[in-house]
């Protein structure tokens, strides 16, 4: 391969930091992730692994326990974790939501918690806001927690829970004032940090959904779930925006490891054009074969510079929503686009277990509608950008 990505300029730290995770990420080839894939199963080795080498605590201040880094050297852990070939969607979560109890959280909640999540003592993978009924439309999310005494009673169902069976902790966005009685739709819903472990038998109920991915996926039902109210983050009724505030830093590094992804995938591509010979010539040669990865390449080199973008703003603290929202949907479909030309390149190869074509090509199609939706994207940028009339 030639040093088409090494074009970017990064500081020595973060290009250290990339060096250390793909030497990591070298102990699981894709014969590791492939065996995962056929038995349905958790990477628990490889997430011991990043988390012992404190690349899930890369958010967390020192003060805390963790390496007190900034977005964009999470975003490089990301995407060269993807880039290597290997998934960091295992424990991505554990990046991001803790942001909720960094910026929201009491001290108390703060000192009690996220040193134990930065040691890896502690799991907070599962993010509980999606439910069947309202999927995208979170303002209309049925899940109650209803004030009792010192305890919030939570009732209710969510959905696309992923790794709630490998976390010890779920952040969870509940309803707490009923909808007619707020004078917003955005008022109402509180967050809560909840210990699963402490759960009494049958209150919590995690069932596995089995997908076209292995992303250890499930549904959660609550019953009469007992919880201490100093689960509560932050202020009642103020936990939508809480949400927000993170979905920011979720959007970046989401994008990053499909600039992973779509790097694995031009790779691969490019190395396979030029290895196949067909008619006596590489098929790379022939310009059919040759413009579609040319074409992957830009869209994936443009996919990086607004990620990079969306980045700065986020660690210089100056408001990104549309800059993050805009880097995931073009590293999105940059993953993608290079996905189908991979594939299509490798032709009857690339459907054999054996190349990791149509593993990366399954994982990667995900991000076109998870953790948001290309056109929700649209609908953001039409409204909040361009000033269109909100369009639902």
């Amino acid at each position: 391969m030639t040093d088409a990505f090494d074009r970017f300029e990064d500081d020595e730290e973060i290009a250290q930091i990339r060096k250390a995770v793909r030497d990591l990420c070298a102990r699981y080839p894709g014969a590791y992730w492939r065996e995962l894939d056929r038995k349905r199963a958790y990477p628990t080795e490889f997430v011991k692994a990043i988390s012992d080498a404190g690349y899930l605590a890369a958010l967390i201040p020192e003060e805390y326990g963790g390496s007190g880094l900034p977005l964009k050297a999470a975003s490089a852990i990301l995407e060269e974790i993807h880039a290597t070939g290997c998934n960091g969607a295992a424990a991505h979560a554990q990046m991001y939501t803790m942001g909720t109890v960094l910026r929201h959280g009491s001290e108390e909640q703060k000192r009690l918690y996220l040193p134990k999540i930065a040691s890896g003592e502690l799991r907070l993978q599962a993010f509980g806001v999606t439910e069947p009924t309202a999927g995208t439309d979170t303002l209309s999310l049925k899940t109650t927690a209803v004030r009792d005494g010192d305890e919030y009673v939570v009732n209710g169902q969510k959905i696309w829970t992923s790794r709630a069976e490998h976390s010890d902790l779920m952040l969870l966005l509940a309803r707490t004032t009923p909808r007619d009685k707020v004078a917003k739709r955005t008022e109402g819903l509180s967050v809560f940090l909840i210990d699963m472990r402490e759960a009494a038998p049958g209150a919590l109920d995690i069932r596995p959904i089995a997908t076209m991915i292995n992303h250890s996926t499930t549904e959660v039902f609550f019953n009469d779930l007992r919880i201490p109210a100093s689960s509560l983050i932050g202020e009642e009724g103020k936990g939508f925006r809480y949400i927000l505030d993170g979905m920011n830093a979720e959007r970046i590094l989401i994008a990053s490891e499909c600039l992973g992804d779509a790097r694995w995938f031009i790779e691969k591509s490019t190395a396979y054009a030029k290895e196949r010979v067909l008619f006596n010539r590489p098929i790379g040669q022939n310009q059919g074969v040759q413009f579609p990865i040319a074409r992957n390449y830009v869209d994936y080199t443009a996919a990086k510079l607004m990620v990079a973008r969306a980045a700065d703003l986020f660690d210089r603290g100056i408001p990104c929503g549309a800059e993050a929202n805009m880097a995931k949907l073009q590293a999105s479909e940059a993953s993608w686009k290079a996905a189908d030309t991979c594939l299509q390149t490798h032709g009857g190869f690339g459907f054999a277990e054996e190349y990791d074509v149509e593993r990366k090509f399954r994982e990667t199609r995900l991000y076109q509608i998870a953790p948001i939706s290309t056109n929700m994207i649209l609908s953001f940028v039409g409204e909040h950008v361009l000033g269109l009339p909100r369009s639902f």
